[in-house]
């Protein structure tokens, strides 16, 4: 019985300090290019969230965040490409040919862009649709065979298909040739990008340049 008490006694010796000085848990590596953002465009550690935004620190822009839970961000609403008149150009696309069901009147790229502004999403009122370019520069290969190829652990509502981008009137061929133009469109499932008529129904990933005021103090240490 004495025995086995001193057995007992200097198992504990030797384990104890191994408890001291592990930490309790793993501690939170920084991405090397992309960082969470809260609803008000506060930085997050890589495991905090919710998070609403992501700030890619490559490219000097900020993601919208896509979600699950049916809001004007929810991942599988999709929307027709449509941007309205301004002084420097006519209205392009065609409005309200998507399937989004946070209301009935409008789904297109310009009404997801007008509400996400209106609603200053992480601080932000000049969102806009990415040119093919800095979308596919979020492309990469998938965690695993069969997921969305972007980084899933920022962006976890990404579906397998095509997503928006800026670049408009570009021509149509083969079965889309009727339409005559259309925009470039980036398919996250395949890695691949090419035109499709402003009418088809597509995702959308909305984006927004870093402006000179997040560039302080409470970025400070983030960007790389």
């Amino acid at each position: 019985m004495i025995a086995r008490l001193l057995m007992t006694f200097a198992a504990l010796l030797l384990i104890t300090p191994l408890l001291w000085f592990q930490p309790l848990s793993p501690i939170a590596q920084p991405h090397p290019r992309f960082v969470k953002l809260d609803k008000a465009g506060t930085p997050l550690s890589p495991w905090q969230g919710p998070w609403s935004c992501v700030l890619d620190t490559q490219k000097q822009l900020i993601w919208e965040a896509k979600t699950d839970n049916e809001n004007i961000h929810d991942g599988y609403w999709t929307y027709s490409w449509y941007l309205a008149a301004n002084e420097h150009r006519p209205p392009r696309g065609d409005a309200n040919h998507g399937d989004c069901y946070f209301e009935s009147s409008r789904c297109d790229t310009q009404d997801l862009i007008n509400k996400t502004r209106k609603t200053a999403l992480c601080g932000l009122t000049h969102w806009r649709l990415p040119t093919s370019d800095e979308l596919s520069s979020l492309l990469q290969n998938p965690a695993r065979p069969g997921h969305v190829h972007i980084a899933q652990d920022f962006f976890p509502h990404m579906k397998h298909g095509d997503y928006w981008s800026a670049d408009h009137s570009q021509p149509l061929s083969g079965h889309y040739q009727r339409f005559k133009q259309g925009a470039t469109a980036v398919n996250f499932h395949t890695g691949e990008r090419y035109p499709l008529p402003y009418r088809n129904a597509a995702f959308v990933l909305l984006v927004a340049d870093l402006p000179p005021e997040f560039q302080s103090s409470r970025l400070k240490g983030v960007i790389h």
